[in-house]
């Protein structure tokens, strides 16, 4: 894995062995930021990334200059992974938080522009972030929820679905805020 561009541009990402994840791949995360510097400038952005894991997703919002990255992910090694890379790396940007995402979507007070959501392919409540984003209303009027899933998981008629891309084994679905 790698930061493929920003400031950090060609900083390869590895985390120790034994992390519970299934990083996004190089290939589909450059898909996916290109479709997002296509709708957004990056330097304005607020985003919050769940089931954040290696952090890869975060560095790279980081390393363009969003303005704020929260990563939320339950795995105390994944989170101290992340807190090394924020001090390696000086990102001033990224805040850190060791902690369910269901239960912080449920609990949230702030809007974001970009929800970015990796949970394990296996997660059976990978379903209900759609319906749970659009309940708390945690977009701002113009922003998007993706949510990553293995390619056979079908999340078309979710809640306020808009579009998906299929990458290989993994597909991002894209959701608006539904204003």
């Amino acid at each position: 894995m790698r930061i493929i561009s920003g400031n950090l541009k060609g900083i390869l990402i590895t985390p120790p062995k034994g992390l519970p994840v299934r990083p996004t791949t190089d290939r589909a995360k450059e898909s996916l930021f290109n479709i997002i510097e296509n709708n957004f400038n990056i330097d304005e952005l607020t985003v919050l990334d769940l089931f954040s894991g290696t952090g890869n997703i975060s560095y790279e919002f980081a390393s363009r200059g969003a303005q704020k990255i929260t990563a939320v992910d339950l795995s105390f090694k994944c989170v101290e992974f992340i807190k090394s890379m924020k001090q390696k790396h000086a990102l001033k940007n990224l805040d850190i938080l060791k902690k369910d995402a269901f239960t912080f979507l449920k609990s949230a007070l702030t809007k974001f522009d970009i929800i970015f959501t990796d949970a394990p392919y296996a997660h059976r409540e990978i379903y209900q972030i759609p319906k749970l984003v659009a309940e708390r209303k945690l977009l701002h009027d113009n922003g998007w929820l993706i949510v990553e899933h293995e390619n056979t998981l079908d999340l078309d008629n979710e809640t306020n679905f808009t579009h998906k891309r299929v990458y290989g084994q993994s597909c991002f679905s894209f959701f608006s805020a539904g204003v």
